[in-house]
């Protein structure tokens, strides 16, 4: 089911002072897709979840849902959230502690006054998906934050919704947890093929379980694009920087030839993957930590060769985290835990132009 919102903006008041939550906003979110809301926390992506969902009321635009419009200010239309076909996963689980794990899936359908028989019929099959089969008669408080999570994921699903909703459902787990849930929803939304809307301010969840990322800065939508794109073809300064750790360097175009853009900037001539940008024009360098390779003493001048030192080096397990110092910049790079090097050393490593990537400054 394909979500349309257009010219969404909502304000807030607080203190004599407005605060603009959604600045205009047009989004398209695809039927059938894990599509995540990426950003700070404070950029709105949560006050436009609610806004889908109805537990909030924009100032102005339209959302639809599939070919119903459920929210309008022009034509005032304001479709309540019991009638929008949508299921919802709070960031609290909302599980109540008086009632069963068959009680707490059920609940949507008796509100519903559907038949006992069909709610058991339906409670049964959804916790068999969530992998919760079993725990029908067990006090929601007697499980672990993970089935509480599945708990909230089942009731979600029970009542069979064109479009599930998640505000950082995530968040509360321990990082092991997280990672191991993390990849039993990723399982379970690509079972289901139904829409999927995801908020977090976590750039590896989202990078982990979405089919298409919409990054979100001060109320707008700055990028969308698959995680690859995102992560390796960012069109922005802030979502290179926001999505993953991030070498950022300023540099000046000097020329466009054939397939390269080059540049110069604190680290030399380098030589980057192609950008439609002016010669002469402002951009930034924006390298990945992994793809500095590291290698001990001064290389060879040559295309992309960087000379430099090591100022600072922090063991963090699977590798090193190392700081290279080039004249005034520091450079982050990841260095193979054998390696025989240390704080000082001289160093330098080759760059390679598809891994130099120009955005926007």
């Amino acid at each position: 089911m394909e979500i349309r919102i257009r010219g969404v903006s909502k304000y807030y008041y607080s203190e004599g002072k407005t605060i603009k939550a959604l600045d205009d906003v047009d989004l398209t979110i695809p039927a059938n897709q894990i599509f995540t809301l990426l950003g700070p926390s404070g950029c709105g992506k949560t006050t436009l979840l609610r806004c889908i969902v109805g537990l909030e009321m924009p100032d102005s635009g339209e959302i639809s849902i599939g070919d119903d419009l459920v929210w309008s200010k022009d034509r005032n239309i304001s479709v309540p959230p019991e009638k929008r076909g949508l299921g919802m996963v709070f960031q609290t689980y909302a599980i109540w502690p008086h009632m069963t794990v068959f009680d707490n899936v059920g609940y949507p359908l008796q509100v519903r006054n559907v038949p006992r028989e069909e709610i058991r019929e339906r409670v049964a099959k959804t916790l068999r998906f969530v992998q919760l089969e079993g725990f029908e008669g067990r006090p929601a408080t007697k499980l672990s934050g993970g089935q509480q999570q599945r708990v909230a994921l089942a009731r979600a699903l029970v009542g069979e919704p064109k479009v599930i909703l998640f505000d950082e459902p995530l968040s509360n787990l321990d990082a092991k947890l997280r990672e191991e849930t993390r990849k039993e929803l990723r399982a379970f939304l690509g079972k289901l093929r139904i829409t999927a809307v995801y908020v977090t301010h976590d750039r590896v969840e989202a990078l982990a379980l979405s089919d298409s990322i919409a990054v979100m800065r001060a109320g707008k939508i700055i990028e969308i694009g698959t995680p690859q794109k995102i992560y390796f073809d960012a069109d922005h300064r802030f979502v290179a920087d926001f999505i993953g750790r991030a070498n950022l360097v300023k540099a000046r175009v000097r020329a466009v030839e054939g397939g390269l853009t080059m540049v110069d900037c604190a680290l030399g001539a380098i030589a980057c993957q192609r950008r439609d940008v002016a010669v002469g024009s402002e951009a930034t360098l924006c390298i990945r930590p992994e793809f500095i390779q590291v290698v001990g003493g001064e290389g060879k001048a040559g295309p992309n060769v960087v000379n430099g030192r090591i100022d600072s080096l922090v063991f963090v397990g699977e590798a090193y985290e190392a700081e290279i110092r080039v004249g005034d910049e520091l450079l982050l790079a990841r260095i193979d835990p054998e390696a025989k090097l240390g704080e000082g050393d001289a160093v330098s490593f080759t760059l390679d132009p598809a891994h130099c990537l120009l955005v926007a400054v």
